[in-house]
């Protein structure tokens, strides 16, 4: 998938990776997407609820290689 920035939480945990990933929304345009890395299996969840909160869009979340990815789209 395509992404215009990239944020790696990869050691952090809850609730590191959430509040990372919205400083990192902040300086992005609408409508741009945002790929998270995360090894903190709690950040599935957290990604789910950030963005039902706050209205950005989980394109998708996936596992890959003990790692979390996400795609999140900037409201």
């Amino acid at each position: 998938m395509n992404f215009d920035k990239e944020f790696d939480a990869s050691g952090m945990s809850c609730p590191l990776p959430v509040v990372k990933t919205k400083k990192a929304l902040v300086d992005m345009a609408s409508g741009q997407v945002l790929k998270i890395i995360s090894t903190d299996c709690g950040s599935v969840q957290d990604m789910k609820a950030f963005a039902d909160q706050t209205g950005n869009t989980l394109l998708s979340s996936g596992e890959e290689g003990g790692k979390y990815i996400f795609f999140m789209q900037k409201k």
